[in-house]
């Protein structure tokens, strides 16, 4: 047990040795810490990333996860997404804020994906407004932008390490988006499906690693929904231009619990053991739980 002076808000591993071990975590007072939990009296890495709470943070390039560089993204309400190597002292790699005149908005996820050789990377990062934004940190430019229109509380892509295949993003409103991200159009972007999962908020998503179209949403009213994504027939068609499009698939819900009468806020898989996965909730309560039958769906 380990107390710091500033709050806590979001914490990975994911651009750690499984050796090392390094936790990465972002405060309320906008500091991005690296801690080695074997002596975690003094950070060994700390930077004042953001002026305001670091909402979220992740991490690629280490566990054996994704090709490149080990870096970590944190999204703040400060309105800006800010990627780190922590081999580099005091300054991002990466900087992506409002353009001048730009209202600020509050980024509350971010994610990696594409991270399959040592050149490609991209961030995601989802805002209070429902903006969604994909940032291409080989090319340092956005490459794609929508809005689903009500606060993002959580995106994934369903595996960070391979070209980027499929992105869900869950909001404010009990609402998550599944955009297929293989075929990129001109003008209409990625296509998609949404799924009203429920009234409450969908805190969070995470995909399975062990099969990358089962995903589990966590809710406000202390459920945890089981979901899986059926591709379509063909996945792109040519429009009336010749210009290829996406299309997008279906979801099915497999199952759903409900463990608390508080949000269930934070949600993991086990990287090792098929089914296994452990929540954190707003009742204090953190519950480890096995998912059986996965190898039926």
């Amino acid at each position: 047990k380990i107390e710091k002076p500033k709050p806590l808000k979001c914490g990975t591993f994911g651009a750690t040795s499984l050796q090392q071990r390094y936790l990465a975590t972002g405060d309320f007072g906008g500091n991005l810490n690296i801690w080695n939990l074997e002596a975690p009296e003094i950070p060994v890495y700390s930077v004042k990333g953001h002026k305001e709470i670091i909402n979220s943070i992740d991490g690629v390039g280490g566990l054996g996860i994704g090709e490149g560089a080990p870096e970590i993204v944190t999204g703040s309400r400060d309105g800006t997404v800010k990627v780190w190597d922590p081999r580099q002292k005091d300054t991002p790699v990466a900087n992506m804020e409002p353009a001048e005149g730009e209202s600020k908005r509050d980024c509350w996820t971010v994610a990696f994906g594409n991270a399959y050789n040592q050149e490609e990377r991209v961030v995601c990062a989802g805002y209070d407004n429902g903006d969604i934004k994909l940032f291409d940190l080989k090319t340092m430019s956005l490459r794609w932008e929508t809005s689903i229109k009500n606060g993002v509380c959580s995106v994934e892509f369903d595996r960070k390490d391979v070209n980027m295949n499929k992105l869900v993003a869950t909001s404010l409103e009990g609402k998550f988006h599944v955009f297929d991200m293989r075929t990129q159009h001109p003008t209409k972007g990625f296509a998609s499906v949404s799924e009203k999962a429920q009234k409450s908020t969908i805190w969070q998503v995470r995909h399975m690693p062990q099969n990358r179209d089962i995903f589990m949403t966590s809710g406000g009213a202390g459920s945890l929904h089981l979901w899986k994504y059926e591709y379509p027939a063909q996945r792109s068609r040519k429009d009336s231009e010749g210009a290829e499009m996406g299309v997008a698939g279906s979801v099915s819900l497999l199952q759903n619990v409900t463990l608390s009468t508080q949000p269930i806020s934070s949600l993991d898989w086990s990287p090792d053991k098929k089914g296994l996965c452990v929540c954190g909730a707003f009742d204090q309560t953190v519950r480890v739980l096995i998912v059986t039958k996965l190898n039926k769906v």
